[in-house]
């Protein structure tokens, strides 16, 4: 096997893939932070959504044709992409086009990973790609797909998955496998209690990414047979791969940093404390994930807004951020931040003090506040004096309080109602 694909043999093989992010899912473990919003949908880094990076490694794979499967409270999402993605041209074969679920071949909504694709088969067939790249919609990292179906091409599989090494502690959230010397699947098991370690390793289990090279006939056939099965959960971990590793070709394909040949950055936010660091991170000097990098942009939408404002440069009060990032349309008057991340349009009035916080957009912060180890949702008002991060008891009346010890506070928490039912 050609361990080094030409960059011409790629480029093929991802103009001849189309690409479906799966990003109908709740992320009920973010707590209120998917109260109104899909997980794909929640801000990250200071200026994204979670969405925008799987999207952009497709853009910057040279796959240029994508589906987004949707489900769960789906309208930011919605309005973001077709805000933030609607610049390809659809005359040369590209686009991002969102599959709602729509009861186009059954009669309910999108019941698991491998339904949610059986229900948007006419519109694939449509599409006539040879090679489809199932994507989740809700992790962090950046990836070029291109030697991934390269890969699964010059191993002549049926099907390639994704992968990572992961704590055995953190393996029992993945789909778990082992494999042969060739990366073969020999076996896979969706979330077990007991993961299996890998070869020659105590700590480590090999787990799946949710990133999946199919062969598209052979996609259409297993989909068919697992529709039919009464008796599948119609997932693709818990169904479609264990079903088909014994009589199929099924490899695995590693996730590693290109230069170092080391694991990759990847991050599941799945849960409030994972995204309150996965965030505080990227503050970092040199963090493992560069949002700087200029070979591999992160494309998104964002509302043009001026720039970051640090108003008032006296003893008493100075405006002023220090090992932290700051996005445009922030102002900073007379404040302090520090290892703080803040989105667009935030606004910290005089004497207060952020420490070790995340401040999603449009957020309003009045004199004398403190707040620390904190995740403040979009649209809030902080009002005159708030305490926040000092004391636990006090905060767990208000607040959701992790695990962690990281507050989450959102609009509905401070009574204010930004999404009105009746």
């Amino acid at each position: 096997m050609n361990s080094v694909p030409t960059p011409r043999f790629v480029s093929r093989l991802t103009r001849d893939t189309l690409a479906l992010i799966l990003a109908g899912g709740r992320g009920s473990r973010l707590k209120q932070l998917t109260l109104w919003r899909a997980k794909p949908a929640v801000p990250f880094g200071g200026k994204f959504r979670i969405i925008d990076f799987p999207l952009s490694n497709c853009m910057n794979s040279g796959i240029r044709r994508v589906g987004v499967l949707t489900q769960y409270k789906a309208h930011s999402l919605l309005q973001h992409i077709q805000r933030g993605w609607g610049f390809l041209r659809g005359e040369f074969g590209e686009f991002v086009e969102l599959l709602p679920a729509q009861q186009r071949i059954e009669s309910s909504w999108y019941a698991g990973t491998a339904d949610a694709v059986y229900q948007n088969l006419d519109i694939i067939r449509n599409h006539r790609p040879e090679y489809v790249l199932i994507l989740a919609g809700d992790h962090i990292y950046k990836m070029d797909y291109g030697p991934m179906i390269a890969a699964h091409v010059e191993n002549g599989a049926d099907m390639s998955v994704g992968c990572l090494e992961v704590d055995l502690d953190m393996a029992r959230a993945f789909g778990v496998m082992t494999t042969d010397e060739d990366g073969r699947i020999r076996e896979f098991n969706e979330k077990p209690s007991s993961p299996a370690p890998m070869p020659g390793s105590d700590d480590t289990a090999l787990a799946s990414m949710g990133i999946y090279v199919f062969n598209t006939r052979f996609l259409f056939e297993q989909l068919i047979k697992d529709a039919d099965d009464r008796n599948s959960s119609h997932d693709f971990g818990h169904d479609i791969i264990p079903a088909i590793i014994d009589r199929y070709r099924v490899f695995a394909y590693p996730f590693r940093d290109v230069q170092s040949g080391r694991q990759a950055y990847w991050r599941d936010v799945g849960t409030v404390d994972a995204f309150w660091a996965a965030n505080l991170e990227l503050i970092g000097v040199t963090p493992e994930l560069n949002l700087y990098d200029q070979d591999w942009p992160i494309w998104t939408y964002q509302e043009q807004m001026p720039p970051a404002k640090f108003v008032f440069d006296n003893e008493e009060r100075r405006g002023m951020a220090v090992d932290s990032m700051v996005s445009g349309g922030c102002v900073i008057s007379g404040a302090t931040v520090r290892h703080s991340l803040l989105f667009s349009n935030v606004k910290i009035n005089s004497y207060s003090v952020l420490q070790h916080a995340v401040v999603l957009p449009d957020v309003e912060i009045s004199r004398h506040c403190r707040i620390q180890n904190a995740v403040i949702d979009k649209g809030c008002r902080i009002p005159e004096g708030t305490v926040i991060g000092e004391d636990a008891e006090q905060d767990a009346e208000r607040f959701h309080v992790t695990p962690g010890g990281v507050v989450l506070v959102t609009p509905e928490m401070m009574g204010q109602e930004l999404h009105h039912v009746r």
